[in-house]
């Protein structure tokens, strides 16, 4: 957060397998501990998430709630040698703690993502590894989903990008399945991980909705290709109307 916020708390800790940090808003959870972010610790109470294609989630109970648990993992080639452990470059570059930050500010602008309940790091040597524990959002649907049984509601997804650009929102991966639907039709976007508030511009907004495009496209399932242009299509068009607009 930018300023001073007198409801998020950083309570520092060391135990057996390193020292690190927890980073919390003391007005939704009360102190967490480090085997919080453990999904053993939740036994049966912790259920690996398997929609969306990404690992190292689960669903849990943890006693305030249904939540989320997210470890962060690497990507690209550097995952075969390292799959969940980062460079330590000072404690503002934790994506974990990143993260948090950011969701706490958009949900300030009123903006549709998961409330943030509590962000950890583990320091090991010149590494770290990073946790993020959240609102679990129910009966959602992502929009790779939707689109698959033809039930994708293009315009309001254009509207609702839009949104968030206005808002200086440039998502470092938004695809198919980082926007969802739920039953009563409204939209969310999440996984926002390295993910940046900018000045709104032409340049990364764009480039947001080709990486959409690109994932819907990879997704399409028994869909044709054109099939999948023509709702996006349906999609931009939504988008610039309501952003020429300028709101």
């Amino acid at each position: 957060m930018t300023g001073f916020d007198a409801n998020e708390h950083l309570t520092p800790f060391r135990d057996g397998r390193g020292y690190g940090a927890i980073l919390f808003d003391r007005t939704h959870v009360r102190q967490p501990e480090p085997s919080w972010f453990d999904p053993a610790h939740w036994g049966t109470a912790a259920e690996a998430v398997t929609e969306g294609g990404r690992g190292a989630a689960w669903f849990i109970d943890f006693g305030q709630g249904d939540a989320l648990l997210r470890h962060y993992l690497r990507g690209g080639l550097i995952a075969r040698f390292s799959h969940d452990r980062h460079l330590w470059r000072g404690i503002n570059r934790v994506r974990s703690f990143a993260e948090f930050r950011l969701l706490r500010q958009l949900r300030a602008r009123q903006l549709p993502v998961p409330l943030p309940y509590a962000a950890l790091y583990r320091r090991e040597g010149v590494h770290y590894r990073a946790a993020i524990l959240m609102q679990r959002l129910h009966d959602v649907r992502p929009l790779a989903s939707l689109a698959a049984t033809g039930d994708a509601p293009w315009e309001d997804t254009g509207l609702l990008i839009a949104r968030f650009h206005r808002a200086g929102l440039d998502h470092a991966d938004l695809n198919a399945n980082n926007i969802l639907f739920d039953a009563q039709g409204r939209g969310w976007m999440i996984d926002l991980d390295q993910s940046r508030l900018r000045i709104p511009a032409t340049g990364w907004r764009e480039a947001n909705l080709q990486r959409l495009l690109r994932s819907l496209r990879k997704l399409r399932g028994e869909r044709s290709q054109e099939q999948v242009d023509a709702g996006f299509a349906r999609l931009h068009a939504a988008y610039e109307l309501v952003w020429n607009k300028g709101y």
